[in-house]
């Protein structure tokens, strides 16, 4: 039997996705992200795909889009799409030039659910957009599948202020990543520090301008599962004076019982199940993070949002990978989720 951390009871009412909820807008959307503007507006972006990649009726974004989009909202009901805010032909630089295979080249993910892929490579994932307060401004940060320059994270500045931008590089991602691999996140502590935060639990504290990392990329402190699963989407925010570290791990339903602990014979994709989302908490941003519990079934790769009344809420985008998705009604759209805080952790409100 499997120990006790890194179990998980995948059927808890406690941390299901609330019957009730329902995409906030039409769009095809993962990872997505959502926040809270001085200007008073809620934001939403993520991962798209443009609506002309369809493969055996399906949408996806594993190997080409176009960019960046934005909506935003006064009330987190009716929502403004703001349109292409930042274009891989128009506006990128190094992100926008593809990464091309010759024909005969094997290559990750040739194919998808059966469709061969073109050859060449180029989308930009999972797409953050933070107000930094000590700046006074907004920035971007993402990440390419692949590229002329290969696989990484940057960050964008917007040159006028607003959260349309336009955006350009900062410095230390002019010319290549700044983060040679997925799914970088920025989180700015309350003295105004900010801390760039990148998958596989690094995290280097940024310049007081935001121009590029003021530190080496360390590893986050973290209380690991033996054996460690792999783990995407790192987010961390700040409440009742914890710093939460939230992250994207997949579940396994075996005979003997769930568990993100990976292990021979139970990391196949029959036994995946769901993409949840997983928090542990420090008293330190670097860490030691202590045991992490799963926050939200089904509700892995998103973040956490307060809003005008400062009520929290939590993003979702219903994955259509892995057992659960069977039971979802949509996948590959933008959800908000009511959440509450007790006991020293989060779970949707309501349960």
């Amino acid at each position: 039997m499997y120990g006790e951390y890194g179990k998980v009871n995948t059927r808890s009412v406690k941390t299901q996705l609330p019957e009730s909820l329902k995409p906030v807008f039409n769009y095809w959307i993962r990872d997505t992200w959502a926040i809270l503007g001085p200007d008073g507006f809620y934001y939403i972006t993520g991962t798209t795909a443009p609506p002309e990649r369809i493969f055996k009726g399906k949408i996806h974004c594993w190997d080409w889009n176009d960019g960046l989009y934005l909506w935003r909202s006064a009330d987190l009901k009716i929502w403004e799409n703001l349109g292409l805010i930042w274009s891989l032909d128009e506006d990128a630089t190094w992100q926008g030039k593809p990464k091309v295979y010759e024909t005969d080249e094997i290559y990750e993910n040739k194919s998808i659910n059966g469709d061969t892929l073109d050859n060449k490579f180029r989308a930009v994932w999972a797409p953050e957009l933070h107000y930094i307060k000590s700046l006074k401004n907004w920035f971007i940060v993402a990440c390419m599948n692949n590229s002329a320059k290969g696989k990484g994270s940057f960050i964008l500045r917007s040159k006028t202020g607003k959260p349309e931008g336009p955006y350009e590089n900062i410095e230390g991602n002019k010319y290549k990543p700044i983060f040679s691999d997925i799914d970088g996140s920025l989180f700015e502590d309350s003295d105004g520090t900010v801390y760039f935060v990148g998958h596989n639990h690094y995290i280097a504290k940024m310049k007081p301008d935001m121009s590029d990392l003021a530190e080496e990329l360390m590893k986050i402190k973290e209380t690991e599962y033996y054996a460690e699963p792999y783990i995407e989407g790192a987010f961390i925010f700040k409440f009742a004076g914890k710093y939460h570290l939230v992250q994207a791990i997949w579940s396994h339903r075996t005979s003997e019982g769930d568990t993100y602990v990976e292990k021979e014979g139970i990391t196949s994709q029959n036994t995946r199940y769901s993409y949840d989302c997983v928090i542990a908490t420090s008293d330190n941003i670097y860490g030691p993070y202590g045991n992490r519990y799963c926050a939200i079934t089904g509700g892995g790769h998103n973040n956490f949002f307060q809003d005008k009344d400062g009520n929290w809420w939590a993003t979702c985008f219903w994955n259509p990978r892995g057992n659960q998705a069977s039971e979802f009604q949509q996948t590959c759209q933008p959800g908000l989720i009511p959440m509450i805080y007790e006991n020293g952790q989060f779970h949707p409100k309501g349960y």
